[in-house]
């Protein structure tokens, strides 16, 4: 499930790259947001990456990524006066099922190695 919500991120952060190109300034946005919203469009897919190599550390760079996308896109909200959408509270929703599910995704039976990290 963590796969696939982060490759629908990835899509959707490609796809505004895709139209609007790589140094777009969505809209007028502070440099080190567009930065990080643009940066997403790598981060997420490594992600999902590690995610299947190293599982453990797939799984922390997932809480970490929608951890501090919630919290940028919750302050861009305040701050700029946006209302939240349903793009939002999508990923205050996987937010929400990665904090109730990571004890379980951090868990995999009777394979120590794939929770080391850095890989040996």
């Amino acid at each position: 499930m963590y796969a696939l919500c982060l490759l629908g991120a990835t899509f959707n952060h490609a796809s505004m790259l895709w139209r609007h190109g790589f140094f777009w300034d969505y809209g007028g946005v502070p440099p080190a947001t567009q930065a990080f919203w643009t940066s997403l469009t790598f981060i997420d897919p490594t992600a999902v990456v590690l995610l299947f190599l190293w599982p453990a550390a797939g799984v922390w760079l997932t809480l970490v990524i929608i951890l501090s996308d919630v919290a940028v896109n919750s302050w861009f909200g305040v701050t700029h006066g946006m209302a939240a959408n349903s793009l939002y509270y999508s990923q205050l929703a996987f937010l929400i099922f990665v904090l109730l599910t990571i004890r379980v995704a951090l868990r995999v039976p009777n394979d120590h190695a794939r929770h080391e990290w850095p890989p040996a």
